[in-house]
């Protein structure tokens, strides 16, 4: 290699030393990241707090009314002769009666509040666990591109080396070595940038998941590593029953019509119980009875003519909700199956058949039967397919992803 090349090749030379050292780091799984992710997410812990909310709501909404105490005190004056002055005390006790077709309605919609609250949070989980899983998926997509960069690399040096060889002994013109030796730069560069890119994706994947990954890390996995999915008609039955979105819009729906009927209850008369005790000089008096609201004035025409216009918009959202689902779901699964045939085709035939391409113009350059730029052009012709296998494995991934996201499967 002359002394330009060598310059050149520095910098690729620190990284490969760089990635070297990150071999004793410890490695960790994409499961492994995501139990990183739910334990310290700050995410996923907002979402947490918000289902204790909703559950402190559940327990709001039971609760019975607290009695009322009432004490008086004060002074009695004769107005008669007869009359007898002296301390006046009264005590009142009212107990509010729930009613049951108001406190039956309140609990309902609590109960629904803290199903929505649920599914949002399970929604907020599956988002976050889908982000990961995308990151996850980007870091081997950047190691695999690393791994064929260094591949280019090597294999460029072989043929410039042999170049050279031809050179020197007067077998091919020198032109031959100054190609090769920009095509060695190329290579070069292509895998400086490759490791570059690995560590903004790695940096980018500890940014999700927080300090609890260490800053230095490894990832295990492939990305041909991705389950498979099921047909599309069980896939959409499936979702149809587990995608927080729709689940949060059936449970807003319950809940407006819970509170609709909880509004229409309160246009019923509500009770109460109230005992009392008067004590004055003359007599010590005890009364117990029943006060009644009557509803006469205000018929919360308002109040319900709102529950009712919520309710409304409620239906109308999980109508939405559930067609927008159906339609992702075709999108991401059609998606899924172009990128599979893409892969297959590539594995199973393209790559293949570019890599023996590559081999068959090496041997012919070997033996003089071919020059140097039929050996860069099946190079080139190698290096794009072999680049488009690993961008149609790392898509494949990310439908995946997003099937798995739809169907809140963060497991």
């Amino acid at each position: 290699m002359n002394p330009k090349c060598a310059r050149h090749s520095l910098p690729f030379i620190f990284l490969i030393l760089a990635a070297s050292a990150l071999a004793d780091t410890p490695a960790y799984t994409r499961e492994q990241l995501e139990s990183l992710a739910r334990a310290s997410s700050p995410a996923i812990l907002a979402a947490r707090n918000q289902i204790e909310t909703a559950a402190a709501a559940v327990r709001t909404a039971g609760a019975w009314p607290n009695p009322e105490i009432e004490y008086q005190k004060g002074d009695g004056r004769a107005r008669q002769i007869t009359g007898v002055p002296g301390k006046v005390e009264t005590y009142t006790i009212t107990q509010p009666i729930d009613m049951p077709w108001v406190r039956n309605a309140r609990i309902g919609a609590a109960e629904a509040g803290l199903a929505s609250a649920q599914a949002l949070g399970r929604g907020l989980v599956s988002d976050v666990i889908a982000r990961i899983r995308l990151r996850y998926f980007d870091v081997l997509r950047r190691q695999a591109e690393v791994k064929a960069a260094e591949e280019d690399l090597t294999q460029m040096e072989s043929v410039r080396d042999r170049i050279a060889l031809r050179v020197e002994v007067g077998e091919a013109p020198r032109f031959e070595l100054v190609k090769a030796d920009a095509e060695m730069l190329n290579a070069q560069k292509n895998a400086y940038t490759a490791n570059l890119r690995v560590n903004q994706s790695r940096t980018a994947l500890r940014a999700l998941i927080g300090p609890a990954l260490p800053a230095d890390y490894m990832l295990q996995g492939q990305l041909q590593d991705v389950l498979t999915i099921k047909d599309l008609d069980g896939l959409r039955n499936e979702i149809r029953d587990s995608n927080p979105d729709v689940l949060r819009a059936r449970a807003e729906q319950e809940r407006a019509t819970r509170l609709l009927a909880q509004e229409k209850a309160k246009r019923l008369p509500t009770f109460a119980l109230r005992g009392s005790k008067e004590n004055d000089p003359d007599l010590s008096t005890s009364r117990i009875g029943v006060v009644m609201t009557i509803p006469l004035w205000d018929r919360r025409s308002g109040p319900v003519d709102e529950a009712r216009a919520n309710l409304a918009r409620a239906d109308n959202e999980l109508a939405g909700a559930e067609f927008s689902l159906d339609s992702n779901i075709a999108i991401a699964y059609e998606q899924y199956q172009i990128t599979l045939a893409q892969v297959n085709a590539l594995e199973s035939g393209i790559v293949r058949q570019a890599e023996n391409a590559l081999r068959i113009a090496e041997n012919a350059y070997r033996f003089g039967e071919r020059g140097i730029l039929d050996v860069l052009d099946a190079q080139r012709v190698y290096r794009a397919a072999r680049s488009e296998l690993i961008n149609a494995r790392y898509e494949a991934a990310s439908t995946w992803t997003e099937l798995e996201r739809l169907r809140a499967n963060t497991n």
